[in-house]
């Protein structure tokens, strides 16, 4: 192998919001924060869990919105 190519890689904590929490490489060296882990996704567990959808689509028509509006004002 090259010397001096490859990125420096740094140990970073994953956590997600059921409380599990790993250590992972990475080339950022930054914590990373997740919704859903493999620890707790409906299809690794087999058991069905509510998740916050209604929030997220809340989002996506706040930031387009103004899409929107400006679709209408060109008409």
């Amino acid at each position: 192998m090259k010397k001096d190519i490859h990125p420096k890689l740094f140990d970073a904590t994953v956590r997600c919001n059921c409380g599990y929490e790993t250590t992972l490489k990475s080339t950022k060296g930054e914590d990373v924060h997740v919704e859903i882990c493999s620890n707790c996704h409906p299809f690794y567990t087999g058991k069905q869990r509510f998740v916050d959808t209604a929030g997220r689509i809340d989002r996506f028509r706040k930031k387009y919105a103004k899409f929107e509006q400006n679709k209408d004002a060109a008409k």
